[in-house]
């Protein structure tokens, strides 16, 4: 028989068990909370490298394209370049430019700037300033126009020259070449292993002056 003082003796040890036991389960929940935090960590960490993998690849490509594009435009450019030169005499002395000397890459300096041309041919009287694009665009025509304004003071020794202007290209964007011979440019077409000018008929080059400082 179980009397009164027994079963005061018996309640403290099942109230301890109960504490006890939740403890072990408040133990068992921090555990597996840091197991998870713990993968949750593993896995943020492995995102991040290859996050960081993803965005050297795409660096290590962006290189690689732009180191392409760079020979690319540097080779057709030389080579264009060369074949416009190579056919530039014949092609002009039909148009009544009889060319006596070419240059090629014509570099001028003055006060540290820079100004470079790529072709230039010339006698003693005209001389025809040729630029030379892969692909030619409307900015290109108007950028060198600018530049033929400015000709003459940067090459003085053809101050005393009549100077044209023309743009060479392998491909042709937005109609910049119509706008070209409109502004009265010669058209350079390189087809094939010759280049040819494709200017229409009665097509009157423009004369590009030094421009004057307005009178103080």
């Amino acid at each position: 028989m179980t009397t009164r003082a027994d079963e005061t003796a018996q309640a403290p040890q099942e109230t301890i068990g109960e504490i006890l036991a939740g403890l072990r389960e408040v133990r068992e929940y921090q555990r597996e909370t840091a197991q998870q935090m713990k993968e949750t960590d593993r896995r943020m960490q492995e995102t991040d490298r290859q996050v960081k993998e993803t965005a050297r690849q795409m660096k290590e490509s962006d290189r690689r394209l732009r180191k392409a594009e760079h020979e690319f435009t540097t080779k057709w450019g030389r080579l264009l370049e060369s074949l416009v030169e190579g056919d530039l005499v014949p092609i002009l002395r039909r148009w009544g430019i009889l060319v006596e000397r070419t240059f090629e890459r014509g570099k001028h300096q003055r006060r540290g700037q820079h100004f470079e041309v790529d072709i230039v041919a010339a006698n003693g009287e005209e001389v025809v300033v040729v630029e030379v694009k892969t692909t030619l665009r409307p900015k290109d025509v108007k950028r060198f126009l600018a530049k033929l304004q400015e000709f003459q003071e940067w090459a003085p020794e053809y101050r005393r020259h009549k100077v044209y202007g023309a743009v060479a290209y392998l491909q042709v964007n937005s109609g910049a070449e119509r706008m070209a011979e409109r502004r009265g440019l010669f058209v350079i077409r390189a087809t094939g292993s010759s280049a040819s000018i494709v200017n229409a008929e009665g097509f009157r080059p423009r004369t590009f002056r030094l421009k004057q400082p307005p009178a103080s």
